[in-house]
């Protein structure tokens, strides 16, 4: 099938790739001259494992192709995809839309033929009508199709999600459009995915309720971690003694920092900005949010306990400042605060991630980007566990470091407590 993806972020550019690697012929467009000219090099512009081979391999068969010229990639192909950003607004919870409609007049301009037009970002309910009117004032109805087909793509894992889905979720109000998209994700079926065909309206549901109830278990995790410590208790003993409850399952109950990226903060915001509009009330997710802008300042408060109340002059060592492993997105990491919050109390700052130092970071005092583990823990009073990339899941501290009072800080639980103690240093976890 001839597919266009209009927008080359995360979404667009990991889902218009693989769907390229199923034999379609896919065309990414984006109105940044710069990102396209690098993509047709092979130059990728997010850290995703396995991306950039699938780029380079697709791109050379011909099935891959990228421009920045939307009216005359919307007109060679069938199935138009909307892949652009819905952040949270300036001045209130809600999605910004804004990108989503604009774009949506521009297809309206040239549909020469049927077009299914599908909404890949993440919208809120109602934003499938809205965009059908605004199509509509340029073309008749009977020319295209407004889909809701939202993503369910984890970062670091995006490739392996979008061949192995869970589900499929198409949200559509017309038969024809159902089975088209139904072939369309064919390969994806006979490998065990669910087909699950609704309306454009649930559909739009579904991603945010999928969104709000992942944040929630996060959200809970954290907060029993917080009992647990009061009361001498591991975590990771009460996450694997409720996660084997099938009822419960055990994925997002890691205790740890609070949640980021680029879904749960503003998708959990933008759920609850739409009960707001509709008159209802989503307590439970309202107290979710308010606990995840907690965490930071518990961790902070955490640190300065560790180091009694002796933050100044002190070498803080970070490993890994994204917030999760195997991706260099920066949205609403902890760090983004835990490193201010040091920085103002004094601290010498040092950072290693994987995917290199961060603009986020530059104008900060005392905050240095070290190139090696090594480099980062030399001469450092205390070192933080952030992000649980594998690199820091085998380090030999007493081989590394000289310092037999390092203190270690493990926010992501990835290190024995006792093997820690055993070797010398002083430990501490989150929930332990």
């Amino acid at each position: 099938m001839k597919l266009c993806m209009i927008g080359t972020g995360y979404v667009g550019l990991v889902s218009g790739v693989c769907f390229s690697d199923l034999g379609n012929d896919v065309i990414c467009v984006d109105k940044n001259r710069n990102k396209i000219n690098n993509l047709k090099k092979g130059i990728i512009p997010i850290y995703e494992p396995g991306l950039e081979e699938l780029v380079l391999k697709n791109y050379k068969n011909k099935r891959l192709k990228f421009s920045t010229n939307l009216k005359e990639s919307v007109r060679k192909s069938d199935i138009i995809f909307i892949c652009v950003g819905t952040p949270t607004k300036k001045n209130s919870n809600g999605a910004d839309l804004r990108q989503v409609y604009a774009v949506g007049k521009e297809i309206s301009k040239s549909i020469n033929k049927f077009k299914i037009i599908i909404n890949k970002s993440t919208v809120p309910v109602t934003t499938g009508d809205v965009l059908e009117k605004i199509i509509s004032r340029n073309k008749n109805k009977k020319y295209f199709s407004v889909v809701s087909n939202p993503e369910f793509l984890k970062e670091g894992e995006a490739i392996r999600d979008f061949f192995y889905p869970d589900r499929v979720v198409v949200g559509s109000n017309d038969s024809k459009s159902q089975r088209i998209l139904k072939s369309l994700y064919s390969p994806l079926i006979s490998k065990g995915a669910k087909y699950i065909p609704t309306n454009r309206r649930a559909a739009e549901l579904i991603k945010y309720a999928s969104n709000a109830f992942l944040a929630t278990k996060v959200t809970f995790i954290n907060e029993i971690a917080n009992l647990c410590e009061k009361t001498g208790i591991d975590v990771e003993h009460i996450s694997i003694g409720i996660g084997l409850d099938k009822r419960i399952g055990s994925r997002f109950l890691r205790a740890g920092p609070a949640y980021g990226g680029s879904c749960f903060p503003k998708d959990t915001k933008a759920i609850v900005s739409t009960a707001n509009k509709f008159k209802t009330n989503l307590s439970i997710i309202k107290s979710v949010i308010r606990s995840n802008e907690k965490r930071s300042d518990l961790l902070s408060k955490r640190i300065n306990f560790i180091l009694k109340n002796k933050i100044k002059n002190k070498v803080v060592s970070f490993l890994g400042v994204t917030f999760k492993a195997n991706t260099d997105d920066m949205r609403d990491s902890s760090s983004l605060k835990l490193i201010p919050f040091l920085s103002k109390k004094g601290a010498k700052i040092k950072y290693y991630d994987p995917t290199g130092s961060k603009k986020e970071f530059e104008k900060l005092k005392n905050v240095q980007f070290s190139f090696s583990i090594k480099e980062s823990l030399r001469n450092s009073d205390l070192v933080i566990v952030h992000t649980e990339w594998n690199d820091f899941k085998s380090i030999n501290f007493k081989k590394i470091t000289k310092n037999k009072k390092l203190i270690i800080y493990d926010m992501r639980n990835i290190y024995s407590p006792g093997k820690i103690k055993k070797l010398g240093f002083e430990y501490f976890g989150i929930g332990r």
